[in-house]
Protein backbone atom coordinates (compact mmCIF):
# COMPACT_ATOMS: atom_id res chain seq x y z
CA UNK A 1 0.00 0.00 0.00
CA UNK A 2 1.11 3.57 -0.66
CA UNK A 3 2.87 5.58 2.00
CA UNK A 4 1.34 8.78 3.42
CA UNK A 5 2.10 12.00 1.60
CA UNK A 6 2.96 15.24 3.41
CA UNK A 7 2.42 18.58 1.71
CA UNK A 8 1.86 22.26 2.38
CA UNK A 9 5.26 23.36 3.57
CA UNK A 10 6.68 26.71 2.58
CA UNK A 11 8.36 29.85 3.77
CA UNK A 12 6.72 32.27 6.20
CA UNK A 13 7.82 35.16 8.36
CA UNK A 14 8.09 34.76 12.11
CA UNK A 15 4.71 35.15 13.75
CA UNK A 16 2.91 33.82 10.71
CA UNK A 17 0.93 30.64 10.15
CA UNK A 18 1.15 27.59 7.92
CA UNK A 19 -0.86 24.40 7.56
CA UNK A 20 0.66 21.12 6.45
CA UNK A 21 -1.38 18.13 5.35
CA UNK A 22 -0.93 14.37 5.43
CA UNK A 23 -2.98 12.33 2.99
CA UNK A 24 -3.34 8.63 2.43
CA UNK A 25 -2.32 7.38 5.83
CA UNK A 26 -2.55 3.65 5.82
CA UNK A 27 -5.97 2.09 6.25
CA UNK A 28 -6.25 0.65 9.74
CA UNK A 29 -3.72 3.03 11.25
CA UNK A 30 -5.01 4.30 14.55
CA UNK A 31 -2.65 7.20 15.06
CA UNK A 32 -0.94 9.75 12.83
CA UNK A 33 2.03 11.66 14.12
CA UNK A 34 3.80 14.79 12.99
CA UNK A 35 7.55 14.98 13.34
CA UNK A 36 10.21 17.42 12.32
CA UNK A 37 13.93 17.31 11.81
CA UNK A 38 16.29 20.24 11.48
CA UNK A 39 19.83 19.84 10.12
CA UNK A 40 22.12 18.31 12.72
CA UNK A 41 19.27 17.55 15.12
CA UNK A 42 17.29 14.45 16.02
CA UNK A 43 13.82 13.87 14.73
CA UNK A 44 11.35 15.46 17.16
CA UNK A 45 7.75 14.51 17.84
CA UNK A 46 5.54 17.56 17.33
CA UNK A 47 1.98 16.25 17.56
CA UNK A 48 -0.09 13.10 17.23
CA UNK A 49 -3.76 12.45 16.65
CA UNK A 50 -5.84 9.33 17.06
CA UNK A 51 -7.87 8.90 13.92
CA UNK A 52 -10.88 7.27 15.60
CA UNK A 53 -11.78 9.91 18.19
CA UNK A 54 -9.55 12.83 17.23
CA UNK A 55 -7.75 13.01 20.56
CA UNK A 56 -4.49 14.91 20.25
CA UNK A 57 -1.12 15.05 21.96
CA UNK A 58 1.58 17.66 21.57
CA UNK A 59 5.27 18.00 22.16
CA UNK A 60 6.48 20.85 24.35
CA UNK A 61 7.50 22.97 21.38
CA UNK A 62 4.02 22.76 19.86
CA UNK A 63 1.88 23.33 22.93
CA UNK A 64 -0.42 26.32 22.52
CA UNK A 65 0.70 27.08 18.96
CA UNK A 66 0.05 24.00 16.84
CA UNK A 67 -3.20 22.11 16.34
CA UNK A 68 -3.63 18.69 14.79
CA UNK A 69 -6.96 17.72 13.22
CA UNK A 70 -8.31 15.12 10.86
CA UNK A 71 -10.85 14.84 8.05
CA UNK A 72 -11.92 11.22 7.82
CA UNK A 73 -13.84 11.71 4.58
CA UNK A 74 -10.67 13.00 2.91
CA UNK A 75 -8.36 10.57 4.69
CA UNK A 76 -6.31 13.59 5.65
CA UNK A 77 -4.66 14.84 8.81
CA UNK A 78 -3.65 18.47 9.23
CA UNK A 79 -1.19 20.35 11.38
CA UNK A 80 -2.08 24.01 11.77
CA UNK A 81 0.95 25.96 12.93
CA UNK A 82 0.48 29.46 14.34
CA UNK A 83 2.87 32.03 15.81
CA UNK A 84 5.73 30.36 14.01
CA UNK A 85 9.29 30.98 15.15
CA UNK A 86 12.60 30.65 13.30
CA UNK A 87 13.40 27.60 15.45
CA UNK A 88 10.38 25.84 13.90
CA UNK A 89 12.34 25.66 10.64
CA UNK A 90 12.72 21.98 9.74
CA UNK A 91 11.66 19.20 7.43
CA UNK A 92 8.23 18.05 8.59
CA UNK A 93 7.07 14.46 8.24
CA UNK A 94 3.86 12.63 8.99
CA UNK A 95 3.77 9.00 9.99
CA UNK A 96 1.08 6.39 10.55
CA UNK A 97 1.07 3.73 13.21
CA UNK A 98 -1.08 1.54 15.39
CA UNK A 99 -0.64 3.33 18.71
CA UNK A 100 -0.34 1.72 22.08
CA UNK A 101 2.96 3.28 23.09
CA UNK A 102 4.64 6.65 23.34
CA UNK A 103 3.10 8.23 20.28
CA UNK A 104 5.48 11.17 20.14
CA UNK A 105 8.41 8.82 19.55
CA UNK A 106 9.43 7.94 15.96
CA UNK A 107 9.86 4.28 16.93
CA UNK A 108 6.09 3.94 17.35
CA UNK A 109 5.42 4.49 13.64
CA UNK A 110 5.56 2.13 10.72
CA UNK A 111 4.82 4.23 7.64
CA UNK A 112 6.49 7.52 6.87
CA UNK A 113 5.90 10.28 4.40
CA UNK A 114 8.54 12.18 2.55
CA UNK A 115 9.34 15.49 4.24
CA UNK A 116 7.89 18.88 3.49
CA UNK A 117 10.10 21.87 4.23
CA UNK A 118 8.93 24.60 6.58
CA UNK A 119 11.12 27.69 6.76
CA UNK A 120 10.45 30.55 9.15
CA UNK A 121 12.34 33.77 8.51
CA UNK A 122 12.95 36.65 10.88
Amino acid sequence: QALPVASGGGSVQAGGSLRVSCTGYRYGSSVVGWFRQAPGKEREGVAAIYTNDGSTFYGNSAQGRFTASRDLARNTVYLQMNRLKPEDTALYYCAAGYGGGSILLPSEYNYWSQGTQVTVTV
